[in-house]
């Protein structure tokens, strides 16, 4: 992907220092909670730097949300992390990501499972998303336009999904679309005041809540994106 001066890093430094911002990176994670080591390996092995653009670039390895194009974020890395740990995603997994945002989650999912899909409302972001993941050689992902909400039904069902987005509850066609003994993690709660991240286990006879933590993410919109 070609890169115009408006994408470069304000202040890249030297790569003494860049491994050193990607060290204190990795142990923030820690520090927080992240502890699984597919997890963590993959968060080394996926530059958060590549997906974070402009102004922004020089804090990518900063445990902080940043602004994205289409008015969405790219997640705090650190909610990242315990988001992957708590799927606890098998490498003979499908995953099911709502949301692709800057497409940073679906490229540490790429490291743990055997296929990614990938959905998100606005176009641009898909597109944008694509071309990092080709750049990056990342072939078991499959990014598309389309209504998060819904799901992808001609895909289903899941081992694991993940939505990246707050619903007001785990979203009723997210639900059919996960296997028996498959896990979600959704962020539920109102756009407006602080949400709980919710990891949803399927049995045999209904589906089991697990409350993990407060968060707050922008809400699942219905519809596709005007960008």
């Amino acid at each position: 992907m070609t890169q115009g001066p408006e994408d470069q890093p304000t202040d890249p430094g030297t790569s003494d220092q860049l491994a050193e911002r990607k060290m204190r990176f990795l142990f923030a994670l820690r520090s927080r909670g992240v502890t699984d080591t597919r997890v963590l390996t993959a968060m080394e092995k996926i530059d958060r730097g590549l997906f974070v653009r402009n102004v922004f670039a020089d804090r990518a390895y900063e445990d902080m949300p940043l602004p994205i194009a289409c008015g969405q974020t790219i997640s705090q890395p650190s909610v990242v992390g315990l988001m992957t740990q708590a799927l606890q995603v098998n490498p003979r997994d499908t995953v099911l990501e709502v949301g692709t945002g800057s497409g940073y989650q679906a490229a540490i999912l790429s490291q743990l499972a055997r296929r990614v899909y990938t959905v998100d409302r606005y176009r641009r972001l898909v597109r944008e998303a694509g071309e990092l993941f080709r750049q990056l050689d990342l072939v078991n992902i499959t990014a598309i336009t389309a209504d998060g909400s819904h799901g992808l039904p001609d895909q289903a069902p899941f081992d694991r999904i993940i939505v990246t987005a707050a619903a007001e509850d785990p979203p009723g066609p997210l639900l059919e679309q996960l296997k028996p003994g498959g896990i979600m993690v959704v962020p539920v709660g109102q756009s407006d005041a602080v949400q709980a991240l919710i990891k949803v286990t399927r049995t045999q006879s209904g589906f089991d809540y697990e409350e993990l933590r407060p968060v707050r993410f922008v809400p699942l919109v219905e519809g596709l994106g005007s960008e």
